[in-house]
């Protein structure tokens, strides 16, 4: 059977079913080009703000402002630049930032979940639509029933129920690979962002220590 002749025995759910697939292998893509871009380029870029940001602030702030197309990137300048008073301060900017790119991040992922959903449910119509077409065909005791017609329901009904739980799959692997990626990229932004706040407390501190430094000079 070619492939146009499965997708006429399939029956009307192909459509939709087809449309589904073009779209999760669209989102697919665009997803895996954005989390490769990623993961070869961001870690070392965050490496080396963290080493800039230890003896020059202001040229690690610049790097990032050079690196706005990463995540984590972004995330570092919003709480670098957020005039924090304080480390408890800049932890909640961290974290309101950390918070703002999740979506992003997870970007498509409602749609690979209704995908999901939605792919074996249009499959298991397309059986019930095939089964109907081939009790149509069935006429009791007339021996004379179109046997082209009861096999060609059975072949829609299998031919529909077996693309949605391919669609399905499809869009099940790729929403988990998504997914694994989404959790490392978190994990990732945990341990820089501890590395930052501890960075920022010390730079604080040493800040706070000159500023008790010269007002106790002022007042001998």
């Amino acid at each position: 059977m070619s492939t146009r002749e499965m997708f006429a025995a399939g029956g009307i759910v192909m459509w939709p079913l087809l449309l589904f697939s073009l779209l999760v292998f669209v989102l697919a893509v665009e997803r895996t080009v954005f989390w490769i871009r990623i993961r070869r380029r961001q870690r070392p870029l965050i490496k080396r703000v963290l080493v800039l940001y230890r003896d020059a602030p202001a040229e690690a702030i610049a790097l990032l402002k050079k690196s706005l197309g990463f995540p984590i990137a972004r995330i570092f300048l919003e709480a670098l630049e957020s005039e924090a008073d304080s480390p408890s301060q800049f932890r909640l900017a961290l974290e309101g930032a950390s918070h703002a790119e999740i979506p992003l991040l997870r970007r498509f992922s409602s749609v690979f979940q209704t995908v999901i959903a939605i792919a074996p449910l249009l499959g298991l119509l397309g059986t019930i639509l095939g089964l109907i077409r081939s009790f149509a065909a069935v006429r009791i005791g007339d021996l004379g029933a179109d046997a082209s017609a009861v096999t060609g329901g059975i072949s829609e009904a299998l031919v529909s129920t077996a693309v949605g739980m391919v669609v399905a799959m499809f869009a099940l692997a790729a929403f988990n690979i998504f997914r694994s990626f989404y959790r490392r990229q978190m994990s990732l932004l945990q341990e820089y962002g501890s590395q930052l706040e501890f960075l920022y407390e010390r730079q604080h501190q040493a800040v706070s220590y000159q500023e008790r430094g010269a007002y106790a000079s002022t007042q001998r």
